[in-house]
């Protein structure tokens, strides 16, 4: 038995046999089990909105080493590949990234409330190169409902990333404070440092610098081939700084920038390895940066008044160029002329500018029997995108007004939504076009007050065109339409078996039909016009007052390619996923899970694929005494069966066996 089989075995056997052991059993153990124990993840139970959070412990716990990887275990959220910033993607409803794009407009990331994230980039994938270590929450909403706030177009649903602040780490005190985190993967021979240091000067000014810096050789399959033909190193650096002034600290000011960067040589240009030798090598250098300013005005005497600016602007430039010799197609090997230098796709360079300015105000106020939140905003966006070889560049100017209130009358959470969006966009080599659309929809929540609740929505959204379209005037002025219908239910409450114990649920149908498509073609090239996706989200969670947790995560998903005379299944369907975790926590000082996902065999597909079942494990130790007190040591080991498979949707293996060990420490 080698080193990795032992640690797997001893892994696996502590977990299964502290699951397995009763409460009182334990009792001689040095740790005491913690009172009112929470499971990783909270059900969010009081909103109608699909929504998921994944909170800083969680971001913690998972050990993930690309953003993608932090949301895989949200009902509706499968990744296309995931495992390595390049060829990756998200895909939320069987929307979002696929085998040709990195993203098909209808999944939106922000960060910091700045839009990021490529457009239709051929075989490059998302381009979502920032890292996990420099975010302290990840904000999931799945669906239209709720996203008239954040954009337009957003059928599949919206990915929200909030950096880290120094407060989090003083707790608000003067003072300085300094984090290290070190990682290791057995896997690719992965290695991760991350440095924060976290400065109040006094209870009104913080500063945050974090700095990581994460490496990756190529990983194996759980047959012990190589995934793909490179690694990647991936640099990445913050620095925020927050002044909070004014009477009752009503006044504040925040600035950050953070910047990634990847320098790869000599490396296939089709992320995604579906063709590679045909498009050759190329040498990319990517650079993505973040800068966003905001203003909170927040007077605790005026709860009308709830104001907050935000500027932000999202830069990312990708340079590459073509590696002679290294096509198939030179020579004519692939039955037509090959262009001398190469592609222009492997020779293109690109770069997206955003500036995003948005102002929006939240009121607190009673109507006679009815209680308002209404939060109204203003939404100035420009993207410029540069002429590329084989891309047309240009300008898209938006003007957005939204405004969405949650009526309260007792029970009942009635919230209306509208947003208008207008549009000019154009380029040197192409016409200008206008285009506007006014959207919106209404959910509705009522609560029995035994723990239960029944909700619902109906929403539109249209996704005005893109710049990646210019050179198609029938496009130009027909935006991309969506309805959706949701309903489910959800219960909450503690003591529902024994004192102490804690159950949430939250289960939710729902129904999308989008029309207008301009965005989808079959292999054949065929226009996809029309496509229906219906599906059952599920989260649960169950928690004890001994320590012990189960949290259940489910997803059924159904879709269909509804284009007259192409009627099929429509290929951005996940596949039925079932995930589940079993663990116990001793304090804050002791967590052992053990999570079980499972994917359903999927043949609703031109490209089926088989059932999989995947275990990971992971334990969480703060020693609070000896050498390591102050220390938190997590260790984890991913596809412990060294399973080999390959997820539907995604076009790499998944990676084998991964063991993975963090060290952090707060100064």
């Amino acid at each position: 038995m080698n080193a990795r089989s032992k640690i797997m075995c001893l892994l696996l056997g502590g977990t299964a046999l502290t699951l397995a052991l009763p409460a009182a059993a334990q009792d001689s153990f040095t740790l005491d089990p913690v009172f009112l124990a929470k499971s990783k993840r909270e059900v969010l139970t009081d909103t109608a909105t699909a929504e998921t959070v994944v909170d800083q412990e969680e971001i913690e716990d998972r050990q993930a080493s690309t953003v993608a990887e932090l949301v895989d275990s949200v009902p509706g959220v499968t990744l296309i590949n995931g495992t390595t910033p390049q060829g990756s993607g998200i895909n939320i409803r069987g929307f979002g990234a696929n085998a040709t794009y990195g993203s098909d407009q209808k999944v939106a990331i922000q960060v910091d409330g700045a839009s990021v994230g490529s457009e239709e980039l051929y075989r490059i994938g998302t381009q979502l190169f920032t890292d996990p270590e420099l975010y302290e929450e990840v904000t999931v909403i799945r669906g239209i409902a709720g996203t008239f706030e954040y954009g337009s177009g957003i059928v599949g649903g919206l990915v929200r990333l909030d950096s880290k602040d120094a407060s989090d780490f003083t707790g608000g005190e003067p003072g300085f404070k300094l984090r290290q985190t070190l990682q290791y993967g057995t896997n690719g021979d992965a290695w991760a440092s991350s440095t924060i240091l976290a400065w109040q000067p006094t209870e009104r000014l913080e500063f945050l610098g974090n700095y990581t810096w994460r490496s990756q050789d190529v990983q194996q399959d759980g047959s012990g081939d190589d995934i793909g033909a490179d690694g990647f190193d991936l640099p990445s650096w913050l620095v925020k700084g927050k002044y909070t002034f004014g009477a009752g600290d009503a006044h504040s000011v925040s600035l950050s920038f953070s910047d990634t960067s990847s320098d790869e040589t000599d490396v296939p240009y089709d992320t995604f390895g579906t063709a590679p030798g045909s498009f050759g090598n190329v040498d990319r250098e990517t650079r993505s940066r973040t800068a966003v300013l905001e203003y909170r005005f927040d007077p605790a005497d005026n709860p009308l008044v709830n104001l907050t600016a935000t500027l932000s602007y999202a830069d990312q430039k990708i340079d590459q160029q073509y590696v002679p010799g290294s096509s198939s197609c030179e020579g004519g090997g692939c039955g037509f002329p090959f262009p001398p230098g190469g592609f222009p796709t492997t020779n293109a360079d690109h770069r997206y500018e955003t500036a995003k300015l948005t102002v929006k105000n939240q009121a607190l106020f009673d109507l006679g029997a009815v209680g308002h939140d209404l939060r109204t905003g203003i939404e100035l966006v420009r993207k410029d995108r540069l002429d590329a070889n084989s891309a047309p560049g240009g300008t898209d100017e938006r003007l957005a007004l939204f405004v969405v209130d949650d009526m309260t009358m007792g029970g009942l959470t009635l919230t209306p939504a509208l947003r208008f969006e207008t549009q000019e966009i154009g380029g040197s080599a192409y016409g200008d076009y206008d285009n506007d659309a006014l959207m919106g929809g209404i959910s509705a929540r009522y609560a029995f007050g035994n723990g239960w609740a029944v909700f619902g929505s109906a929403a539109y959204t249209e996704n005005l065109p893109i710049l990646d379209d210019l050179g198609t005037p029938a496009y130009m002025t027909r935006s991309e339409k969506a309805r959706s219908y949701e309903i489910g239910l959800s219960y909450d409450r503690a003591g529902v078996v024994r004192d102490g114990d804690d159950f949430a649920l939250k289960a939710n149908l729902y129904h999308t039909d989008i029309w207008d498509i301009t965005s989808y073609t079959t292999s054949m090239m065929t226009p996809i016009t029309e496509a229906r996706m219906e599906g059952l989200e599920l989260e649960a969670a169950y928690s004890l007052s001994t320590g012990h947790y189960v949290d259940v995560n489910a997803n059924i998903a159904r879709g269909e390619n509804r284009t007259p005379g192409l009627g099929d299944d429509w290929e951005g369907t996940p596949a039925d996923q079932l995930r589940v975790t079993l663990g116990r926590k001793w304090g804050d000082r002791l967590d052992l899970s053990w999570e079980v996902v499972h994917d359903a065999r999927m043949d609703r597909s031109a490209t089926p694929t088989p059932s999989s079942t995947v275990h990971n494990l992971r334990a969480t130790w703060r020693p609070g005494t000896g050498p390591f007190e102050g220390t938190e040591i997590r260790l984890g080991m991913e596809n412990a069966f060294d399973l080999d498979y390959t997820p539907h949707l995604a076009t790499r293996r998944a990676p084998g066996r991964t063991i993975k060990l963090t060290l952090a420490r707060t100064f």
